[in-house]
């Protein structure tokens, strides 16, 4: 997963987040920014019954956050979200390249824009994706 650091970057730059089920975001400035959420229609909890494990499914959350602006949070694309926004930003490269190698010290991406490869470091492969992404957006 990216850096609240780099989604933020990438929000900033405007990438656009079509919400959709199983999503990862964080609220931000509220005390919960190591704190991942998910999209999702139904919530599971771990809980005892009888000093047994079980699952337990609600309709919604009880908490006091009722409800938030998707504008307040900070989406967290997947390395797949990531890389699909890359090869979607390249499809007018002739021709389009994008390649993930894995380094010493992470991994490095690799894109071309007008026929120079430009290279993205990261610790994973979700931060290198980020990362170029970050430089397309930025352009």
């Amino acid at each position: 997963m990216i850096s609240l650091k780099l989604a933020r970057e990438l929000k900033a730059a405007g990438l656009v987040w079509q919400s959709q089920s199983l999503d990862f975001f964080v609220i931000p400035d509220r005390g919960m920014d190591e704190r991942v959420f998910v999209i999702s229609d139904m919530q599971a909890n771990l809980d005892l019954f009888r000093g047994w494990p079980v699952v337990t499914f609600h309709g919604a959350a009880e908490w006091a956050l009722d409800y938030i602006m998707t504008t307040e949070v900070v989406w967290m694309p997947t390395e797949t979200q990531l890389r699909t926004a890359i090869q979607t930003a390249l499809t007018d490269q002739t021709p389009p390249v994008l390649t993930l190698a894995h380094t010493t010290s992470g991994y490095c991406c690799t894109i071309g824009i007008d026929g120079i490869p430009i290279e993205f470091d990261g610790a994973t492969a979700s931060e290198a994706y980020g990362t170029a992404l970050l430089y397309i957006l930025q352009q």
